[in-house]
């Protein structure tokens, strides 16, 4: 049994997304999983043994281009038996009804009765979880879901991992705490520089180094927080954000003694690196897409306003995150069972 399953177009979302490769193994243990999705996603895939093939997909986030992906859908034709479909979007659905797909399973979305012809309505209050929204997709309907439910588990080759080191001088003589303080989605995941650089320094005191991680994007964000470190301190800390690609980062990534991260891909790459993790929430809620791990603190202040799940704070002051102190951050990390890292 062939199985085509078109990916989501984010970070996290493609972690969680193994929840339902594992599912699929475990009910069909020899069909063969495929996924389609942006190119960006392959250093994930690649780390996830239950996938066969990572299949790139050349057309951007929201960009229709019918003739595009008529021409991909006909290149797949009498590969699969069944595709399953993770965005809910009409655009996703193109590609396997033009591949001619026997099953094309997902959950209703925008006008795609005939595209699909399994479709799925989704009782959100059943499936509050995002995984478990990916995981109803293996089963029929109204099928319970098994439990306990599969976690997120990212496989890195030693070598590797050892190459990024090498690559970016960095040594694993002290511990390492992993900050990682971008968001894509918005400035109201972000928790502020000054916080970071608090807990930065706590932890540098106490003999650890400091590595940031995220996008080019946050390379400036990284800068700040380490400018805010005295000399001394500020040498004990190195900016990855928009020098590592993804699949170095997911390695370096699962060198870290602790990671605390704003509620992002890369918190739920750290949960399936099972990385010892404090997740800090402003504007969205961990009730939704919580990190799955053996180890997770989540650190938020439940106001009133929150979550709101906007971009942009519609009041203007980031309250859930301005007011979210350091302290209760540093004190999660301190709970957390560290251990040293082995790297091979």
């Amino acid at each position: 049994m062939n199985i085509l399953i078109v990916g989501p177009s984010w970070v996290g979302d493609m972690v969680m997304a193994q929840t339902l490769f594992q599912c699929l193994k475990k009910r069909h243990p020899q069909c063969e999983i495929d996924v389609l999705a942006p190119e960006w996603s392959r250093p994930i895939l690649e780390r996830m043994p239950e996938v066969r093939k990572a299949l790139s997909f050349p057309l951007g986030h929201g960009a229709l281009e019918l003739a595009t992906r008529r021409k991909i859908g006909k290149s797949l034709k009498g590969q699969y038996d069944q595709a399953i479909l993770l965005p809910n979007s009409l655009k996703s659905a193109l590609v396997p009804f033009f591949a001619g797909i026997a099953k094309r399973t997902g959950w209703r979305g925008e006008f795609r009765y005939g595209l699909l012809n399994d479709v799925r309505t989704l009782d959100k209050e059943r499936y509050p979880l995002m995984i478990e929204r990916f995981m109803a997709l293996a089963y029929e309907p109204g099928a319970d879901l098994p439990k306990p439910y599969p976690r997120p588990d990212l496989q890195i080759e030693p070598q590797s991992r050892e190459a990024a080191l090498s690559k970016f001088g960095l040594e694993l003589d002290r511990p390492v705490l992993a900050l990682c303080p971008g968001a894509e989605f918005g400035e109201s995941k972000r928790w502020p520089s000054e916080h970071y650089a608090k807990v930065a320094e706590q932890k540098i005191r106490e003999g650890w180094q400091v590595w940031l991680f995220g996008s080019k994007n946050d390379h400036s964000v990284g800068e700040d927080i380490r400018a805010r470190l005295i000399p001394g301190l500020r040498e004990e800390s190195v900016n990855l954000s928009g020098e590592t690609s993804l699949a170095e980062a997911i390695d370096l990534l699962s060198c870290a003694d602790a990671v605390v991260s704003n509620d992002s891909g890369l918190m739920h790459v750290a949960a399936a690196l099972n990385r010892p993790l404090v997740a800090v929430y402003g504007s969205t809620s961990p009730g939704f897409t919580p990190p799955l791990a053996d180890q997770v603190e989540v650190v938020r202040l439940g106001l009133e306003c929150s979550p709101c799940f906007e971009r942009t704070c519609r009041f203007g002051h980031y309250n859930c995150l301005r007011e979210l102190m350091p302290a209760p951050v540093i004190e999660a990390l301190q709970r957390l069972q560290v251990t040293p890292v082995e790297v091979n």
